[in-house]
């Protein structure tokens, strides 16, 4: 159908430690569990309330897959951009099933950590387009153009790069 669209975008924390498998051929595809929690005050009782949702995640691009091999762990904050996929399988005693998990592959998926790795810096990769670098797969391990992270994610513009003293509001 044309002019459909099949995004999602989660901000969550894993889980529990990633699982990587590898195929055949010896691709990594990374298996992920995301929790995302609301929160609200009942209005009868004043009492605060939780919300908890449980996401599948499954990392199918190379780039992303090292990134989550690497660092992310359990309860990991993770910013998420993917596409919806629901996959039939048979259990046990032969019944069909059905799966719907958030699918990250090709040039449309984005990973970014959200709480850095250690020194309050932010890690990221993606798939492509949005994710502040084009490396097609995976790679921006810090800022941008790799260089070391910064606890804001920005550069202290201390005079070096000048492409990180440019203004990000240019309507181009």
């Amino acid at each position: 159908m044309a002019g459909s669209v099949n995004k999602v975008i989660l901000i969550g924390n894993v889980g529990a430690d990633p699982e990587i498998r590898r195929t055949q051929d010896g691709r990594p595809i990374a298996n992920l569990r995301i929790a995302t929690s609301e929160t609200w005050r009942d209005r009868n009782s004043g009492e605060r309330r939780e919300k908890t949702e449980w996401h599948t995640v499954v990392v199918f691009n190379e780039g992303l897959c090292k990134v989550v091999e690497q660092y992310v762990k359990k309860g990991a904050k993770l910013y998420i951009e993917g596409q919806l996929q629901t996959r039939k399988w048979q259990d046990q005693n032969g019944n069909d099933r059905y799966s719907t998990e958030v699918v990250l592959q090709g040039f449309n998926s984005t990973l970014t950590m959200l709480d850095g790795r250690g020194e309050g810096g932010g890690a990221s990769a993606g798939g492509g387009r949005g994710s502040g670098n084009d490396f097609g797969g995976g790679g921006n391990y810090g800022d941008d153009y790799g260089a070391p992270a910064q606890p804001s994610g920005r550069s202290s513009g201390g005079g070096g790069n000048f492409s990180r003293d440019l203004d990000d509001d240019i309507p181009f």
